[in-house]
């Protein structure tokens, strides 16, 4: 636990030494400040938070590929993964580590986000179940994203492939339940199961359901797992 902490900070410190997370800061807060006041800040007034997690929940999509595809493919590219694999860390702690850290830079942006219900409560008595269930769902969709993030930065070397393939796979899971609204019938339900988006309505109704909670740590811990299993196969190759 001691070494998976040690390479969580020193991700975490790799994170704000390079200019992609503060231009990833940067287009969080300008595009949801823009959409928070295009919506609140003039009349009428909706004291309503789930705009909020709909505006911010939908930036992570673009968000977290440019935060996670740094995180492996940069040490293929260095070639500094050969290290890292022959570190006395465990593949798996390398891989805790990792996703540690970028877990702690969604947790700044969702804590950040609180400005958003802040200004709100001035206009208006705030549901205070809806808020903190939306925002719970908001910080677990943002750490099941990551984890996907994480899986597509250790398939590739290029930065850039493993943005595109994150992005790729977080539309996937985005886009899942409507395709299972398109085709209907039991496929809508088996499909709807696997939305990250869907499983998180019960939240915004201010319901705390464990089956939702258990979908998204099953979900993480898939992902965590595969980022494992990819660089198990290149330390044998």
């Amino acid at each position: 636990m001691r070494r998976t902490l040690a390479l969580a900070k020193k991700e975490l410190q790799m994170y704000f030494y390079s200019p992609i997370a503060y231009a990833a800061f940067a287009f969080f807060f300008v595009i949801a400040g823009y959409f928070f006041s295009a919506n609140f800040l003039y009349p009428p007034y909706v004291v309503d938070v789930r705009p909020i997690f709909g505006t911010i929940t939908f930036i992570f999509l673009f968000i977290v590929p440019l935060l996670t595809m740094r995180l492996v493919s940069d040490e293929l590219r260095m070639g500094t993964d050969e290290l890292l694999l022959t570190s006395p860390a465990s593949i798996s702690e390398i891989v805790i580590g990792k996703y540690l850290a970028a877990l702690v830079v969604q947790l700044l942006l969702v804590v950040g986000s609180l400005i958003y219900p802040l200004i709100l409560s001035a206009y208006g008595t705030l549901d205070h179940p809806v808020l903190w269930m939306s925002y719970l769902a908001m910080f677990l969709l943002g750490a099941a994203m990551m984890a996907v993030g994480l899986f597509a930065s250790s398939l590739s070397a290029h930065q850039m492939v493993s943005g595109i393939a994150g992005f790729a796979l977080l539309l996937l899971f985005w886009t899942i339940e409507w395709l299972g609204d398109t085709i209907g019938g039991k496929v809508k339900d088996y499909l709807g199961t696997f939305s990250i988006v869907g499983r998180a309505a019960n939240f915004q109704k201010g319901v705390l359901d464990f089956a939702d909670v258990l979908f998204y740590v099953t979900f993480i811990a898939v992902f965590v797992v595969l980022s494992i299993q990819v660089l198990e196969r290149k330390r044998w190759r």
